[in-house]
């Protein structure tokens, strides 16, 4: 009988536990290395792990329902859209529940990843440990890297500025209680904290400025959670059908976006990643929030737009987005330049056979879901029971999958990961079905042979599957 590879997972957050319970229900020898002292990741408020922050207010933008894993469903008695507070607790039942926490490490980050020349992985933890693993799962989420402005607006100012991954609350880091605040950005964040900021007795005044329009999709319509109905679509209706169908409703159930002030969007719905906001139209309405064209220059405590007005402000939170980073590879091995990484299906690097990424990915939807496929995908194909298409065959449906992407969005680093929930579910669902028929018809050979095991030991495995002692090589010192 083949031994299975042992697994390296990197990240406990909300993709990497469900990752290792996948990898834990097929026998797969794993460990998985968590900076912080608990799970969650970007989740979990106040994290100590020095990356993950989030603001005191948030709340989950995507229905429970369409959030939760499907091997184990959220509370009934949780709210359609709750806060950070049950969603974390969530994740430590999950935890709890299949017994995961015994093979993560807290408190232990990776510190270093090095590809050696028989194909294993020798990891180096932020404690000093050295261990060797037959694969690597990246799972280390890409919200914790602030993205700034590039190049950033001319001129000095001279209050506050900070980036929206610091945003706690209307105090912290920074006092913005009575003071005049821009909050730069049209995305999910940077609505959530304008409508923080505008409430009675917390800033004197608010201005949202962006570079340009967004369509505004409330979570509700029509007296019913919108994302829930989003359902009803089978998996492959065509774009310009749900565009058309999507676009009549915000037509309908919220009318144009200048009504309220904002620009008139440069694109059609379903275009852009989602700015999802039960209120921030409401608050533009009432005038509790102005916008702003885009920033042009600083002078001092004035702020200059490119409409050519000027306001005297306090503080400026960019809500600017996120750098896609793995601090633990050299960059010559993997990087995300623009936060361009081609993967098969966003999971697979037709390079490497046994490097994989899970949550690297923007869905009109939540990650979830999708990462536990992922997960149990991974766990078929590290124990034969799934095969690859041809090297050739993945990079052509990369490329077919990035000219489909250029050409339905906006150009942006933020669109480099984009992807439809239920399609991206749907042809997962239809490569893993067509790679075990492929696996089926070979000889179901690992395609990750388990090599690790012995070099930690001293030991090299034999042809009849046994150990021997391992000769000694410069791959062994550790």
């Amino acid at each position: 009988m083949q031994e299975l590879p042992k697994v390296c997972v990197i990240g406990a957050g909300s993709s990497g536990i469900t990752v290792c319970k996948s990898l834990q229900d097929k026998g797969i020898p794993y460990d998985c290395y968590e900076k912080g002292s608990d799970v969650g990741g970007n989740w979990r408020y106040k994290n100590d792990n020095g990356l993950s922050n989030i603001y005191k207010s948030l709340h989950i933008n995507t229905h429970r329902d369409r959030m939760e894993y499907r091997d184990y469903p959220m509370p009934d008695w949780y709210a359609d859209y709750p806060n950070h507070e049950p969603i974390q607790k969530y994740f430590v039942d999950y935890v709890e529940h299949f017994g995961l926490r015994k093979h993560i490490k807290f408190k232990n980050g990776v510190a270093k990843i090095e590809p050696q020349d028989d194909g294993t992985y020798l990891v180096t933890s932020e404690k000093g440990e050295k261990i060797f693993y037959d694969a690597v799962i990246v799972a280390n989420g890409h919200h914790w890297s602030p993205r700034w402005p590039e190049p950033d607006f001319p001129g000095k100012f001279n209050g506050k500025i900070i980036h929206s991954h610091d945003y706690v609350d209307p105090e912290h880091p920074i006092q913005l209680v009575g003071k005049r605040v821009v909050v730069l950005g049209m995305g999910n964040s940077a609505m959530d904290i304008s409508v923080e900021l505008s409430r009675p007795g917390v800033a004197k005044k608010v201005f949202l400025s962006s570079r340009r329009g967004a369509w505004v999709i409330p979570n509700y319509l029509f007296g019913k959670p919108l994302d829930k109905q989003t359902e009803l679509l089978p998996p492959g209706t065509p774009f310009w059908l749900k565009q058309f169908l999507f676009g009549t409703m915000l037509k309908i159930g919220v009318g144009k976006m200048e009504d309220f002030g904002l620009p008139k969007p440069d694109h059609k719905p379903g275009e852009a990643h989602p700015t999802i906001s039960q209120d921030i139209l409401v608050r533009l309405g009432r005038g509790d929030i102005k916008y702003k064209p885009v920033i042009q220059e600083y002078n001092g405590n004035k702020v200059k737009f490119s409409d050519g007005s000027e306001e005297e402000i306090d503080a400026i939170i960019y809500c600017t987005g996120y750098n896609v980073k793995f601090p633990f590879f050299k960059s010559e091995f993997i990087s995300a330049p623009e936060n361009h990484l081609p993967l098969f299906h966003r999971t697979f690097k037709p390079d490497l056979n046994n490097l994989f990424f899970v949550g690297l990915y923007q869905p009109l939807g939540a990650i979830m879901p999708l990462a536990e496929f992922q997960g149990k995908w991974l766990a078929e194909y590290l124990t034969g029971n799934y095969s690859l298409p041809t090297k050739p065959e993945m990079q052509k449906q990369i490329q077919e999958y990035e000219k489909r992407m250029k050409k339905r969005y906006v150009t942006s680093a933020r669109h480099t990961m984009q992807v439809d929930y239920e399609d991206f579910l749907y042809y997962m669902q239809k490569e893993l079905k067509a790679g075990k028929k492929r696996a089926s018809k070979s000889l179901q050979t690992l395609p990750v042979p388990s090599k690790a095991k012995y070099k930690q030991s001293g030991k090299q495995s034999s042809s009849n599957g046994k150990s021997e002692p391992r000769k000694k090589s410069a791959l062994a010192k550790v």
